[in-house]
């Protein structure tokens, strides 16, 4: 089902574009063995030669074929941008460069350089961002189980990523699961890592909604985010 739907949408960008399309690729959980259909996106990159308004609008057809299809607006680059792009996207480029399946056309991304020196800070803004909108969110939020179930979910991936290059800005190896950036994140931290055990169980269908207790589990949550946040800002400090 989903190859037939990435095969359809590069069959369609192609029709559109014609010459304009470079490469077409997938990355993120869906070029990997995480992939759940529930909770994960099919993310796609497409390169094109030119991406000013003209070429751009060519591409609406199959777009919105894909966004009725429940799925995000591909991110579309033209080489010279991506390439420029390094510097302010370390986190985003290194993960299509270690997770990535070409869809159409040439790998682009093996010899994209990102600078590395600028990884370490976009990983402490990204977690001081993201802990302070799931605060945020939490607040403006209904005080139901239900809702603070989904503020977990909806935000359990882009956490797990931070916590994987969290550890690779720390100069260890890339995990390979998220289940291993968050134990590893965890041991670094010196914070326990239940409440995301409990959310990735929920996510693998292994734990069940009603078994859990949401407000314990929410304050976990967002604790476990705030020692991760706070641990790591402070080795960045220690080394300045």
């Amino acid at each position: 089902m989903i190859d037939s739907m990435l095969d359809e949408l590069v069959q369609n960008l192609k029709a559109a574009a014609a010459d304009n399309l470079k490469s077409a690729i997938l990355y993120g959980s869906a070029a990997t063995n995480e992939f759940h259909a529930k909770h994960s996106d099919l993310n796609v990159l497409c390169v094109v030669g030119n991406a000013d308004a003209a070429h751009l609008e060519a591409l609406h057809g199959p777009v919105e074929w894909w966004i009725r299809r429940g799925q995000r607006p591909p991110l579309v680059f033209t080489l010279e941008e991506l390439r420029r792009s390094a510097d302010i996207f370390t986190i985003e480029l290194l993960d299509m460069k270690s997770r990535h399946r070409i869809l159409y056309g040439e790998n682009v991304l093996a010899d994209l350089s990102v600078p590395l020196q600028y990884h370490s800070i976009q990983v402490e803004r990204e977690l001081r961002t993201d802990w302070l909108r799931f605060r945020q969110a939490i607040l403006a939020a209904p005080k139901k189980s239900k809702v603070y179930l989904e503020l977990m979910a909806s935000s359990f991936s882009a956490f797990a990523a931070l916590f994987r290059h969290a550890l690779i800005a720390l100069g260890e190896a890339p995990p390979e699961t998220k289940l291993e950036a968050i134990d590893r994140i965890a041991q670094f931290s010196g914070a326990h890592p239940g409440a995301f055990h409990t959310i990735l169980g929920i996510r693998e269908g292994k734990v069940k909604e009603r078994d859990i207790d949401v407000e314990k589990t929410l304050n976990q949550y967002s604790t476990f985010v705030e020692a991760v946040t706070e641990r790591f800002d402070r080795n960045l400090d220690a080394k300045k």
